[in-house]
């Protein structure tokens, strides 16, 4: 994991991969938790049965349930550590390429793909890929965008 304890680090950082994360298996039991917080039961998710005569051959992951472990899998590959506080700001670009299904592994890689600074502080753009072993295509491909404030 890598750490960055100031702007500058994460200013020379920029356009680096960051790594990749180890691969962890999506589990039914991941999916029935994200849709009973969400409310969203939709059969191609927790229907195991239906799932398995559906387009995809088994129950997938939601799509913003994948987006939502993005911080998880980032805070595995790097740390910020500067010392005022980190906001989370948004999203400029996310899409779901390829269904994640229940059984299958994925992993997280991360870059910095933009830094700007701020009068109070910086703002980083930072480019996840979710990736789904043995496809070509990504789960998840989103650009998260956080603030480093000075104080």
């Amino acid at each position: 994991m890598r750490v960055f304890t100031t702007y500058d680090e994460i200013t020379a950082a920029a356009g680096e991969p960051l790594g990749s994360t180890d691969w962890v298996e999506m589990t039914q039991e991941r999916v029935n938790a994200f849709a009973d917080a969400t409310d969203d039961h939709q059969w191609i998710h927790v229907d195991v049965d239906r799932a398995a005569t559906g387009p995809f051959g088994g129950t997938i992951a939601h799509g913003y349930l994948t987006l939502s472990l993005v911080p998880w899998l980032g805070a595995q590959l790097f740390s910020l550590e500067t010392p005022g506080a980190k906001l989370n700001y948004g999203l400029n670009k996310v899409r779901f390429p390829n269904p994640l299904l229940v059984g299958k592994r994925f992993r997280g890689t991360a870059t910095f793909s933009d830094v700007t600074p701020l009068p109070a502080g910086l703002q980083a753009t930072i480019s996840y890929t979710v990736e789904i072993e043995g496809e070509t295509k990504p789960a998840c491909v989103a650009e998260t965008l956080v603030l480093l404030l000075d104080s």
